[in-house]
């Protein structure tokens, strides 16, 4: 008879691949069948649509009254220098949420990027064009920066804009892609679960993982709706994305000691898979188990010893109790 479930099995493998410093795979496994995509795509549309970012909201350049206008001895038109403006990626220092910075250039030179950095902004695209200006041309501008969420047209930045500012289309979004994968993964002998890959890239003003970390708080709160009204235990707060290093070492397989096939069938045979389970075993305990030698003993010890661990190990608390969640989850 097949062993019917009473609840769905807690993925419990989570790791990081870092492609480059803006860009990340996000893997979470094993899932349920159908669960991945369930938890995946509203993650991808919250990634894209509620990550906080940095972007101008107004700008007042010195000579001219509305984008449509040129500035002497500048190459780029008004409309191009807005342009070239909006592909230029800011980031705020410190706790402001809004800050106005004034700009002053003289010619001739090309203005990119990195020249408007200063003590209040970083710009994280250095390299991004924004005009050049002649010999004779000097460009004095204002630029208030913003932050946000999502996009926002230019009729909405301001109730009230004051004289000489031109309101700009805001596209807060640091996100610049998310998606995502399903893949097969083997559980035991079944091969029907699942692995959730996500591919994060962001434009620098965030981390991968800090865009990711954000996704899952925004899609909590929105979720607290429904445990506010309808009594059910509330899901743990997410402090840190990345796992505990204890408790990814200590959920290796017992195959990464490099034990003698005698001592290895004795711990396979009582189910003992994970490094964990013997790091959680007291000394008698393991002297215990069914057919093992005090050689096999000692040389286990010495493993898990050489390995970072003892057996019958005071553990944090939290390594403790998600051991035991992956021990459980195995025996499910």
């Amino acid at each position: 008879m097949k062993k019917i479930k009473t609840t769905p099995l807690a993925p419990q493998e989570f790791e990081v691949e870092q492609i480059s410093e803006n860009e990340a795979n996000i893997m979470a496994f094993p899932f349920e069948t159908g669960y991945a995509i369930s938890l995946a795509h509203p993650l991808r549309r919250f990634l894209l649509s509620s990550s906080v970012g940095y972007a101008p909201i107004a700008i007042k350049i010195e000579g001219a009254k509305h984008e449509f206008d040129s500035v002497r001895g500048m190459l780029e038109d008004i409309s191009d220098f807005i342009l070239n403006l909006k592909e230029i990626r800011f980031k705020l220092n410190g706790e402001a949420t809004e800050v106005e910075i004034n700009y002053s250039f003289a010619g001739p030179c090309v203005i990119k990027g990195s020249d408007l950095s200063n003590d209040e902004v970083e710009v994280v695209t250095a390299d991004a064009h924004l005009a050049t200006l002649n010999e004779d041309a000097t460009l004095n501008f204002t630029i208030k920066i913003a932050q946000g969420i999502g996009y926002v047209a230019s009729e909405d930045t301001y109730d009230e804009l004051e004289d000489g500012y031109i309101a700009l289309d805001a596209y807060f979004t640091p996100v610049r892609s998310a998606t995502y994968k399903i893949e097969n993964v083997l559980v035991e002998d079944n091969p029907n679960f699942e692995r959730v890959i996500m591919n994060i890239r962001t434009d620098g003003q965030i981390t991968p993982l800090d865009a990711f970390r954000n996704s899952l708080e925004v899609m909590y709160a929105q979720l607290a709706v429904f445990n506010s009204e309808i009594s059910i235990k509330a899901p743990a707060t997410i402090e840190r994305v990345e796992e505990n290093p204890d408790i990814k070492k200590l959920s290796t397989h017992i195959d990464s000691l490099g034990l003698s096939a005698r001592s290895f069938n004795c711990l396979d045979r009582s189910s003992i898979k994970i490094i964990g389970e013997i790091a959680l075993m007291s000394q008698s305990d393991l002297k215990n188990v069914k057919n093992l030698g005090k050689k096999s003993y000692d040389e286990i010890v010495e493993k898990v010893q050489e390995f970072g661990f003892a057996v019958g190990a005071d553990l944090a608390d939290e390594v403790v109790s998600a051991l035991k969640k992956k021990i459980e989850a195995k025996e499910a």
